[in-house]
């Protein structure tokens, strides 16, 4: 009895499997009384239509049980195709020639004429099949009118991606596309329609066919599209002020499938072809063994963590000075445990760097294989006006821990670094070269290995150039910019991330690291794309100022301390080491340092720090 309840619960629940079962019954019903009446009337007078009326219920009753085990009623009908159809007429043929079979095999017996079922059969797929495609026929018949109020959107793309765009266009009722055309390539295509818009092209008129037809939004549905091509498509239509989305690559179809169309942002626009990296090695230098992370918070020291997890370490120790960073971080690893299974363990600890120890304790309760050291300040103009706060943590916390990495054993030790180092303006870059001196100096009487890796800005980092452009936009502008002229070299945090644990790998003792960060990025023109990605005009919907350097700035960012020197190729194509000489002196430089930093104000301090880091050019 319980289960019969629950069935009917079950049942009752869906209404929309009631309302089709109601429709299918009437159209039984409309259909057989027609058939009967016809049959009658115009070409058998003695045809015993009481008798198939009496039937009538029996046969309705029949297919709609047939109906329902056969799971018509449970096709999803939002989006109903080609396919649906075809099912549903098949299960109608099917149940006809199940009554078929039934009155031959009882004598005396006839419903209707067997060849009366050719006509019933048709007209039950109509009637069946009408009610279920009536939303869509509607949205093909009168597409236009029907999105007319949405956005004018132009589709790159008339192949499959194309269609699938189409349809979840036509079909959620979130997105109010009004759809004018597709761009394509082919030569075959363009002048064809495909269902029912018009197919232009070529894709390189894209921009001229945005003015035309005023679009003000651009879907790029090429499947499996190359990322060098994706990147021309992105810069042609970046040139106009449209809104721009894409369909998924196969790859982040496992991430989230329930997203159709993604937005395109700043991100896509500079990233570069996939990094090549050597998998197996990293996963040989990370699997089974003890990881520190310091500033595992931050944007990188997180997606530090978060690739280290993946190659199954032993133990991953997340220490922040910020609680907030680490615990997001913490509940991120645990969602993404139970989803995938992965049985790893991290720690959360809280500390400084700069307390000695509190970092030795950690040291001597873990004792770790592997040290990525992520702490750092590193906002330029924040550290122009605490220079002190720069040393205590870019230098002390650096020196600390080396010393402890030295006294514990560790395997590897790796210094993230920046671009900042070289030839340094400010405080914040001369704090960051100084640490890459401790760390060559240690690699030079220790057992274990030091090693540093320099790149440039990273994609929606805290505190980068973008994330403010977001907000300056979201709130209506102006964007601000230092100079006209000013650049910058751009990677994407994961891209970054991967090539730290690659040159960790290839590391043997002393070796500053360079990533290959592509071209450099004329700010004002990422500023100009990033308000056109918006589908808004520069200097007319938002506007941009120059506001001049600020303290410590350059104008241009180096990832070489002296390109005399060269550098050093490894078997992958995207990092170089540097050659450069470290003094032997810079441990008791260092003391010097931590001798007289906190007596000293913060012109001072940047003195100190000149006196020792001779490329350092105080302004």
């Amino acid at each position: 009895m319980k289960k019969i309840f629950k069935f009917s619960k079950n049942f009752l629940k869906n209404k929309s499997k009631i309302n089709f079962m109601i429709i299918d019954a009437f159209g039984i019903a409309i259909t057989y009384t027609i058939a009967i009446i016809v049959l009658r009337i115009y070409i058998n007078t003695d045809f015993d239509y009481n008798m198939a009326f009496t039937l009538l219920p029996f046969v309705i009753a029949f297919k709609l049980t047939y109906y329902y085990l056969v799971k018509v009623y449970h096709l999803v009908l939002v989006n109903v195709g080609l396919d649906e159809v075809v099912k549903i007429s098949i299960h109608i043929v099917f149940a006809n020639i199940i009554i078929i079979i039934i009155t031959l095999a009882i004598p005396n017996f006839e419903f209707i004429p067997e060849m009366f079922f050719i006509f019933t059969t048709l007209f039950e797929v109509f009637i069946a099949v009408s009610p279920r495609i009536i939303r869509r026929l509607i949205k093909l018949l009168m597409p236009h009118h029907y999105y007319l109020q949405g956005k004018r959107t132009l589709i790159i793309g008339a192949g499959p991606g194309g269609k699938i765009v189409l349809n979840e266009i036509r079909n959620n009722p979130q997105l109010t596309n009004n759809v004018i055309c597709f761009v394509d390539d082919d030569n075959n295509k363009i002048g064809n329609l495909l269902s029912g818009y018009e197919i232009i092209g070529p894709i390189k008129k894209t921009p001229k066919f945005i003015d035309e037809l005023a679009i003000q939004e651009v879907i790029i549905a090429i499947s499996n599209i190359e990322q060098e091509r994706f990147q021309d498509i992105i810069n042609l239509v970046s040139s106009r002020a449209v809104t721009i989305k894409r369909i998924p690559q196969l790859s982040e179809y496992n991430q989230d499938q329930s997203k159709k169309l993604l937005d395109v942002n700043v991100e896509d626009l500079l990233s570069r072809s996939t990094v090549k990296l050597d998998a197996s090695g990293i996963n040989d230098f990370i699997n089974g063994k003890i990881v520190l992370v310091t500033g595992a918070g931050g944007s990188i020291g997180s997606e530090l963590v978060r690739q280290i997890t993946n190659y199954k370490a032993k133990l991953v120790i997340l220490f922040d000075i910020y609680e907030n960073g680490v615990y997001d971080l913490q509940s991120e690893l645990n969602i993404k445990f139970s989803k995938t299974k992965l049985k790893i363990k991290t720690e959360v600890l809280i500390g400084s760097v700069y307390n000695y120890e509190r970092l030795k304790e950690i040291f001597e309760i873990y004792k770790p294989d592997l040290v990525f050291h992520a702490a750092a300040y590193k906002h330029v103009p924040l550290m122009e006006a605490s220079a002190v706060e720069a040393v205590r943590t870019n230098i002390l916390g650096t020196y600390n821990v080396c010393k402890l990495s030295d006294i514990y054993q560790v395997k590897k030790m790796v210094l993230v670094s920046s671009d900042k180092a070289v030839r340094p303006t400010n405080i914040m870059g001369a704090t960051k070269r100084f640490a890459e001196m401790l760390i060559q100096s240690y690699a030079n009487s220790s057992k274990t290995s030091y090693s540093a890796v320099r790149f440039g800005n990273v994609l929606g980092s805290n505190g980068s150039v973008v994330p403010l452009f977001k907000r300056q936009i979201e709130n209506g502008g102006p964007i601000t910019i230092t100079d006209k002229k000013i650049i910058r070299y751009f990677m994407t945090i994961p891209e970054a991330t991967g090539l730290i644990l690659q040159s960790a790998v290839y590391a043997s003792g002393g070796e500053i690291f360079i990533l290959d960060m592509g071209e450099p990025v004329k700010i004002l023109d990422l500023a100009e794309k990033m308000i056109m990605l918006s589908g808004l005009k520069p200097y007319e919907d938002i506007d941009i100022k120059v506001i001049g350097l600020r303290p410590g700035e350059k104008l241009f960012e180096e990832l070489l301390v002296n390109k005399d020197n060269g550098s050093i190729k490894t078997s992958n194509e995207k990092i170089f080491i540097e050659k450069i000489a470290c003094e032997a002196t810079v441990i008791k430089q260092n003391y010097e340092i931590l001798e007289n930093f906190e007596k000293l104000n913060n012109l001072e301090i940047k003195k100190l720090i000149n006196k020792y880091v001779d490329t350092y050019n105080m302004k």
